[in-house]
């Protein structure tokens, strides 16, 4: 907190008499500083190659989903996304009117090999997804992350259909130090991977930023969406000056105290359900996605477990 409240002296000083300035004065893409971080750290840790010019700073990862629905689908359009999802983006897709539909997966991730299959037979009655969903490191909520190997085959399927991946990398700060995450598909196939991130997991939730990476062919549809006079300035800055004086330092001190819960809450449910639940350690994250026995409907289990101080989410949602 010291850290951070130095930052915001520092870019207050600075930059506070810009904060008269929609945008600072400097562009609806986002503060520079901040895309500059942005490009900077996808290039080190997932070998996405930018410019500042290929980023657009959102209100939160959610806010650039909302710009892809708004933009890119129109009711009757289909989306496919992972069997096991990320409710947020699910309930957009649905109330753009798009029809989605699962992609099997297995322990590592989508199995590209039925996906494909799927896609023939999509084909064949004339329907072309408009694009496919995934979260491929750290995924959520299995905590999975998707094989180097099934990332090339995903990108070869889409080549093949000439189908666009939005990639969902929320997560990938927070892949545990043992664990691999590959490289990002939007380094693998970057004029066809839409690219989304955010700072609220490795920075902090209440400070709603996230960041699209896209072509201007897609950025151009985009921007003309984004009618909320920017998003908040002052945050960006903040953020952008605490990242530049200190990369990395925040990251390692996060994986290290949420693989710590990780265990912790493992072990809890080891010793309190025993062999009635199935838990799969994530590879990285925040979750821990756990199978009860197929007769127990989880949802009639969310009030009581509030009540007894336990919030969780149901998996049918």
């Amino acid at each position: 907190m010291d850290a951070i409240a130095e930052a915001a002296a520092a870019v207050i000083r600075r930059e506070g008499a810009d904060l008269a300035k929609y945008h600072l004065g400097r562009g609806p893409l986002g503060v520079p500083a901040l895309r500059q971080c942005v490009v900077d750290k996808l290039a080190k840790r997932r070998g996405v190659a930018a410019v500042i010019d290929d980023v657009l700073i959102t209100s939160g990862s959610n806010q650039a989903i909302d710009f892809l629905c708004r933009t890119m689908i129109a009711p009757g359009d289909t989306v496919l996304a992972e069997e096991h999802c990320y409710e947020g983006a699910l309930k957009r897709f649905q109330a753009a009117g798009a029809r989605v539909l699962p992609m099997a997966m297995d322990a590592d991730g989508i199995m590209v090999e039925v996906l494909a299959r799927q896609v023939e037979w999509l084909a064949s009655g004339g329907v072309k997804p408009k694009f496919i969903y995934t979260i491929p490191t750290v995924q959520n909520p299995t905590g999975g992350i998707l094989p180097t190997d099934r990332r090339e085959a995903l990108i070869a399927l889409a080549r093949l259909h000439d189908l666009a991946i939005l990639e969902d990398d929320c997560y990938a700060d927070l892949v545990w130090p043992d664990q691999n995450p590959g490289p990002a598909l939007k380094a693998l196939a970057p004029e066809r991977v839409l690219y989304i991130g955010s700072f609220s997991k490795s920075f902090a939730p209440a400070v709603r930023l996230g960041y699209l990476i896209a072509p201007w062919s897609v950025m151009g549809r985009v921007l003309p969406a984004k009618t909320d006079a920017g998003t908040g300035a002052l945050d960006q800055l903040i953020v952008a000056e605490y990242l530049t004086r200190q990369p990395d330092e925040l990251i390692e001190r996060l994986r290290s105290a949420l693989h710590a819960k990780m265990l912790l809450m493992i072990d809890a449910v080891e010793r309190e359900f025993g062999t009635a639940v199935e838990c799969r350690p994530p590879k990285g994250g925040i979750f821990l996605w756990l199978k009860l026995p197929d007769q127990v409907d989880v949802r009639t289990l969310v009030a009581p477990a509030e009540q007894a101080g336990l919030v969780f989410n149901p998996g049918p949602s």
